[in-house]
């Protein structure tokens, strides 16, 4: 079967802060995903996709159903622990969809029924197993039924799946980037989710003429014909692809000066987040951002870029200021590192 043809992430028009959002968590994916909140209609879910296509793919053992990486075997499953490592191969990174209607035995894994008819007791991953080293997409993220939030939430701290039900007890790596997408209008998120998320963005229709001009051209030539639409694209897509690669690369050697660490300190502050996950994020945020520019060190300048996207969805509800999240950040922003 075919693989479907993915639009080009270098052919998004637009989107500026969702392109960026998602290639900082593809150069740093411990910041913690990336949710991307806005209008119908205006790609967010085509853009995760891209994304998926444009990765660079990894390394991991052959046969392994967490696909783990051959270089961290203090990261491996039980599976790979009692057979030694395995011959290293190349998969593509893995995106994975979390349906709104999937059940909790298919998000977590369970028994395999077909095998259990026999008198085997077998595990059957689930979609958090298919995500390790990945990403999990949920679409519609602010109608996720209640328990499986919080089952999302505990995996997401301890980076591990544990299942233990109809007389299994397993135990596997399940670390993934999580990207979410929804409509403000049909439903808030819970605040502790929206925390778990490193990156957060507004994704808003097109307002001037060219723009949208240009994203109906781009889009009609591609679904007429796909072929010659991405062989266009195709060098641009590579350019793209190694920047993601040399930013990782870069990204351990790129400091952090006191300075940068005192910024990022008193823009929460001033903006009264809870915690101190703001300014971690924030941080890390700027990092994947210097490496990708490949800057050497942390500037104010990648702190002003990052910053609506970190510090937005963390802010408080001020009874006292109507102002939207993001006018309260830049005034942050302004106040602190100047206009």
């Amino acid at each position: 079967m075919t693989a479907r043809p993915v639009f080009p992430f270098a052919a998004i028009v637009g989107q500026d802060d969702m392109k960026l959002a998602m290639l900082i968590a593809a150069v740093d994916q411990g910041i913690g995903g990336v949710l991307a909140f806005g209008d119908r209609g205006t790609g967010k879910s085509t853009t995760v996709r891209a994304l998926a296509a444009l990765l660079p793919p990894m390394k991991a053992i052959a046969g392994c159903r967490y696909h783990c990486d051959p270089t961290t075997p203090d990261a491996w499953c039980a599976e790979c622990h009692e057979k030694g490592k395995g011959k290293a191969v190349t998969v593509p990174v893995p995106v994975v969809d979390l349906p709104l209607g999937a059940t909790e035995d298919r998000v977590v894994g369970a028994l395999d029924l077909e095998r259990a008819l026999t008198g085997q007791k077998v595990f059957e991953p689930g979609l958090l197993a298919r995500a390790n080293r990945g990403f999990l997409y949920i679409d519609e993220v602010n109608l996720l039924e209640d328990h499986l939030v919080d089952l999302l939430l505990d995996v997401a701290a301890s980076g591990e799946n544990v299942v233990e039900r109809e007389g299994l007890s397993i135990r596997h790596p399940a670390k993934f980037v999580l990207i979410g997408s929804g409509n403000p209008e049909e439903g808030d998120l819970r605040p502790q989710l929206i925390d778990r998320f490193g990156l957060s963005v507004e994704v808003r229709t097109p307002t001037d003429l060219p723009t949208r001009i240009e994203v109906i051209r781009r889009r009609d030539a591609f679904e007429r014909d796909p072929v010659p639409f991405l062989d266009h694209w195709h060098k641009a897509q590579d350019k793209l692809r190694r920047k993601i690669v040399t930013g990782r690369g870069r990204l351990p050697n790129v400091s952090v000066a006191d300075e940068a660490l005192e910024h990022a300190a008193r823009l929460c502050m001033a903006l009264g987040t809870d915690g101190l996950r703001g300014e971690l994020t924030l941080i890390r945020a700027a990092r994947a951002l210097a490496a990708l520019d490949g800057d050497d060190a942390v500037t104010d300048a990648h702190l002003r870029r990052v910053s609506c996207m970190v510090l937005g969805h963390r802010l408080r509800r001020n009874p006292l200021d109507e102002a939207v999240a993001s006018t309260r950040v830049t005034r942050a922003v302004e106040e602190v590192l100047g206009a």
